[in-house]
């Protein structure tokens, strides 16, 4: 019998093209950066995506501080937390967050849209947020990519 063979390709961290990528956050809807976010993180949008395996991409959040949120989250949407002690709740605006530690709404965001298992943990570890427009990572060469202009 004369017929083709096919086998499917799975990405490892060994065949993964991994990439460093600069989102700059500026007037960006946070749900809809935190969603495009998650996905190049996960490696969604590559043709070799494997559910199982890192195979996204590193990317770097500019000017988080200046992240927007739509209708009256910045008032009325609240955080919870809780210290681990009885009665330890703790509650805090989006605005209250913004003025002490602006990366924080957009780490939060994000990994609340990924696996919450030790996939999305390692996967987690390849986003980092900084507040303004420098950031460390310029030895790697990072691509710059408007959110505004491509389709995730």
């Amino acid at each position: 019998m004369d017929t083709l063979s096919y086998k499917t390709v799975s990405a490892n961290s060994a065949t993964a093209n991994k990439e460093w990528v600069v989102v700059d956050a500026t007037d960006m809807v946070l749900g809809r950066l935190a969603s495009a976010v998650a996905k190049m993180l996960r490696g969604k949008h590559k043709p070799n995506f494997t559910p199982h395996a890192d195979c996204g991409d590193n990317v770097i959040v500019i000017n988080a501080e200046k992240v927007r949120l739509t209708g009256k989250k910045m008032t009325d949407k609240i955080y919870l937390r809780h210290t681990g002690y009885p009665g330890g709740q703790r509650s805090q605006t989006p605005a209250d967050v913004l003025a002490k530690y602006p990366e924080r709404i957009v780490e939060s965001a994000v990994r609340g849209m990924l696996p919450k298992n030790r996939l999305g943990r390692k996967v987690y570890g390849n986003m980092k947020v900084y507040v303004g427009a420098e950031h460390k990572q310029e030895a790697q060469n990072p691509k710059v990519i408007d959110l505004n202009k491509i389709k995730l």
